[in-house]
């Protein structure tokens, strides 16, 4: 990533791995797949931005009721949030105490990174999973959100859950790819 945006010229990828293996050709389709996902949320962020911006113009200069800006422009953001985290967590970029890098060796910092994800793979885990509870609940249910708008609650639970399963493919295959490079050496 760039320090002004997302930069596309550059694998996202933080740890290479070797091209021929099984590994080597997961990473690569998930770069693709987290470019296409990031694309479309930055898409729906522009929309998101677009909705209110007419939510405020039209209550400001034709006094009309606005019900359904808001919830729209939340359910994008929403959407942008979670599907977009894979490709963040693809580049290191979600925050990361680094305070012991400096003190440790080479091993003792992949000893680190592995341990670090290996927790974050078991907390998305879990999220994810109660996630899909959610998106079945609603789904199953047939709830919706308590506006007078009320759009189903499956719309944004179903985001959440396939971005927290995005995040957590993500941890899995930076670890299986820590692992592919100590077996390589």
């Amino acid at each position: 990533m760039s320090a002004h945006g997302i930069d596309f010229g550059h694998s996202v990828a933080v740890t290479a791995a070797r091209p021929d293996s099984a590994v080597g050709r997961l990473n690569r389709v998930m770069g693709l797949l987290n470019k296409a996902i990031v694309a479309i949320c930055s898409t729906a962020l522009i929309l998101a931005s677009l909705i209110l911006s007419y939510s405020v113009a039209a209550r400001y200069f034709f006094n009309a009721a606005t019900y359904w800006q808001d919830e729209a422009a939340v359910f994008l953001l929403v959407g942008s949030t979670f599907l977009s985290t894979a490709f963040v967590q693809a580049s290191r970029g979600h925050i990361g105490i680094e305070a012991l890098t400096g003190y440790l060796s080479k091993r003792g910092n992949a000893m680190r990174t592995l341990v670090v994800d290996a927790a974050s793979l078991l907390f998305c885990c879990f999220f994810a999973w109660k996630s899909w509870t959610l998106l079945h609940e609603a789904w199953v249910d047939g709830q919706v959100s308590g506006s007078t708008w009320a759009p189903p609650l499956w719309i944004p639970y179903s985001m959440m859950a396939l971005g927290m399963t995005l995040l957590t493919l993500q941890i899995a295959l930076q670890i299986a790819l820590g692992i592919d490079g100590w077996r390589s050496k």
